[in-house]
């Protein structure tokens, strides 16, 4: 009788009584979902985040032009799911800011490098490249993973901690060419090297009406081409930064002059490249190769 009961017993636990209930959701917390517009950007919340956040970057090809990116639906199927979204603003990805506008969420926050540096509309975008920015950007995405999740505000400390640690060759890098060739005349084709020769204590030359129109997508005025091309041929710069996501005729013309004038030239991008590597990674192999052009191009 006592076994027939042990057996009834059995069968109520595993058929009406279910499994065994599972730890509270608190002992595993949810991942955050990231959007960020660049992945310059998405690169630096998926570090700072680590195992607490899932960040998905939607500008990251290689081989496309930022500038010109059209939203899609799967664009805007994430931009409805992310607790946090973080875009560059300054008019760099307004299709970002539609997309939350057609999507409104109070459970959302955004994040906009723009406005937490203080730019608008109209100014240079290309944030990443000003290492200052950099870090109150990353103190930004810190703050935003912290007021999501209170329960991980000293992970997310830590991770700050490490980002700033790996970021440790990249800053060496950084002085050393500021050290060796702070007021060395160079030229850019777009304006977004402005950031990074200012920081480096280069001396940027290139016409800023010619810079900022290949920017923007426009034909320069033939006045800034003619002084450019000037500078070109008289050797005025010692090397001429380009992006290597953006080709049109006046700028593919001043490359192919400053090779012939044994100028070196340096090509920087927009998004990661590799699509692979770190943020830092990335930064620090344009700054070598920029750095082996100025000893060349001296």
């Amino acid at each position: 009788m006592r076994s027939i009961l042990l057996s009834l017993l059995v069968a109520c636990v595993a058929a009406a009584c279910g499994s065994p209930p599972l730890p509270p959701a608190s002992s595993s917390p949810k991942e955050i979902a990231v959007v960020a517009g660049e992945d310059s950007w998405g690169n630096i919340a998926s570090q700072l985040g680590g195992d607490r956040v899932h960040v998905e970057s939607v500008v990251s090809d290689p081989n496309a032009d930022p500038h010109e990116y059209e939203s899609n639906t799967n664009d805007a199927r994430a931009f409805a799911t992310a607790r946090l979204v973080v875009l560059n603003g300054a008019g760099y990805d307004d299709w970002g800011k539609h997309l939350l506008d057609a999507n409104p969420s109070s459970d959302r926050r955004v994040l906009t490098v723009a406005q937490l540096l203080g730019k608008k509309a109209g100014d240079n975008p290309h944030f990443w490249y000003q290492p200052d920015y950099v870090a109150r950007v990353a103190d930004g995405i810190t703050a935003e993973y912290k007021a999501i999740d209170p329960g991980g505000a000293s992970y997310f400390d830590q991770r700050r901690s490490g980002f700033t640690a790996a970021l440790e060759p990249y800053a060496k890098r950084l002085a050393e060419i500021k050290a060796k060739f702070a007021g060395v005349p160079v030229g850019a084709t777009e304006s977004i090297f402005v950031y990074l020769a200012a920081y480096l204590g280069l001396d940027l030359v290139s016409p800023p009406g010619f810079m900022q129109a290949v920017s923007e997508g426009i034909d320069p005025a033939a006045s800034a081409v003619a002084q450019f091309q000037d500078q070109v041929a008289s050797r005025a710069i010692r090397v001429l930064v380009y992006n290597v996501q953006t080709d049109t005729a006046v700028t593919t013309n001043l490359k192919l002059q400053a090779a012939r004038s044994s100028i070196p030239l340096v090509g920087v991008s927009e998004t990661l490249q590799p699509e692979t590597a770190t943020f830092e990674e990335w930064q620090d192999r344009q700054l070598v190769a920029l750095e082996a052009a100025l000893v060349a191009g001296g």
